[in-house]
């Protein structure tokens, strides 16, 4: 007689969570979790301000802070994927399907859409910044809000790049992509669960500043996992587009507030725009090559190991 088993490995970030594939109520589970670890961090940055200078405070606490956040969803996660292991089906949070292309090749294409979004992006964040400077109580809440996010990635460069090209692809991708998502394509139409997903990305970004630009690079990142799995591409964009961002901003000509239309000029941005929305549609159609195995999307559902009673 042979009896299913399923060993989970509770020290694997993608093993020990396979089995927890939440729908739309424990994707508020998961936000609730995550804002309790907010919260958490706030009370830990309190107590480390009554023993740290409040330089070293302001450079180095969010390398803490941050991954604290999202601690209670994990562990939750964790937990429930531990429950349900016996009992209900498992699916990876990261697969490898790339169709054509090897995995060097699946990677360029990455690459090369992650600064392609980044530029159409750029638009639609310039439209939604130029509304912001009409209105007198949203410019001085958008001046506000950028001095927080400076506040909190305002230390030395490796600290920002760590914080913000390393942590949050990790973390946010987790979350965003490898939970949220790859549930909601077991529980809905593949669109709908992009759509929803990419909403619950910009929603924990927490300002309507960096939402607009999360959402629209959350759509396209949901369409990778979609039809890959692969969580590391979607790291891999998050990773580009965070990282650049960090660069840049060590350019001393660059002010934070100075958008790309200013720095090259009106003619010349609609020429890399346009090249930037033809190479966005491009590596799309590439991704749209690589072919579906399941409804759900090529996400791998996790295989059963057997044993001899």
């Amino acid at each position: 007689m042979k009896l299913f088993a399923r060993k989970v490995n509770n020290y694997d970030l993608y093993a020990s969570h396979a089995w927890y594939v939440p729908g739309v109520g424990g994707m508020f589970a998961l936000l609730g979790w995550f804002l309790l670890g907010s919260l958490l961090g706030t009370l830990v940055t309190s107590i480390l301000g009554l023993f740290v200078p409040e330089k070293i405070l302001l450079d180095y606490s969010m390398l803490v802070v941050y991954p604290l956040s999202f601690l209670p969803a994990m562990i939750y996660a964790a937990h429930k994927s531990q429950r349900n292991c016996l009992f209900e089906p498992g699916y990876k949070l990261n697969s490898s399907h790339f169709g054509p292309f090897k995995a060097w090749q699946a990677v360029l294409i990455t690459v090369v859409l992650s600064y392609a979004t980044m530029i159409s992006a750029d638009l639609p964040n310039y439209l939604n910044y130029r509304l912001t400077q009409s209105s007198p109580w949203l410019s001085r809440l958008y001046d506000l809000v950028m001095q927080l996010m400076e506040q909190m990635t305002g230390g030395p460069l490796w600290s920002s790049f760590l914080l913000a090209a390393i942590f949050a692809p990790i973390f946010e991708e987790w979350l965003c992509r490898g939970m949220v998502l790859r549930g909601l394509l077991t529980k809905m139409k593949p669109g709908w669960a992009i759509f929803v997903s990419a909403l619950f990305f910009a929603l924990i970004h927490m300002n309507p500043w960096q939402a607009l630009n999360a959402f629209i690079i959350g759509l396209v990142m949901g369409y990778v996992y979609y039809k890959t799995g692969s969580l590391w591409l979607t790291m891999l964009i998050h990773f580009v587009n965070n990282g650049t961002s960090v660069i840049l901003t060590q350019i001393p000509s660059i002010d934070a507030d100075m958008q790309l239309i200013d720095l090259m000029g009106r003619n010349t941005y609609m020429v890399v725009y346009v090249l930037g929305v033809a190479a966005l549609i491009a590596c799309i159609w590439a991704f749209r090559r690589i072919p579906l195995e399941q409804s759900r999307g090529n996400v791998d559902a996790v295989e059963l190991k057997t044993e001899e009673a």
